[in-house]
């Protein structure tokens, strides 16, 4: 992977007219994210706890891989907060991918909160062995 990007987002208030809901509904927490390349390929993994399979969305267009997911904070039925230090709902990352990667043979995984993305060399990426002949 070349490159790793951080979009910022500015946090709505009840001030601010664009707001599209909630105190922080533009704004994001960028999840950790580990990355192993070996000559396969790569091996992402994002920590996303709290995050549900239908609450995940992972998509690759024009070599940029966006890593989007919700987190429900809601409290138990009859509970109130009397103070929250994460009140943010929502991972956003987004990498640029080499060309060297297959991005058509991507699988991903999740389990236990940490998502795990397989990304496979391309077949022109991957090393090989040059026979040499005698004359």
């Amino acid at each position: 992977m070349n490159d790793l990007r951080n979009q910022e987002r500015t946090p709505t208030s009840p001030d601010n007219p664009q707001s599209s809901g909630g105190r922080y509904s533009d704004v994001a927490l960028m999840p950790p994210v580990d990355v192993i390349e070996d000559a396969s390929g790569i091996k992402l993994y994002a920590d996303l706890p709290g995050v549900s399979r239908d609450k995940l969305n992972l998509q690759i267009e024009i070599g940029t891989l966006t890593i989007d997911a919700e987190i429900d904070l809601n409290l138990p039925e009859g509970l109130q907060s009397s103070h929250t230090e994460v009140g943010l709902g929502r991972f956003h990352r987004t990498f640029t991918l080499s060309s060297e990667l297959d991005t058509e043979k991507v699988t991903a995984e999740l389990a236990d909160g940490v998502l795990t993305l397989r990304i496979p060399k391309a077949e022109h990426a991957k090393p090989r062995r040059i026979e040499v002949s005698t004359a």
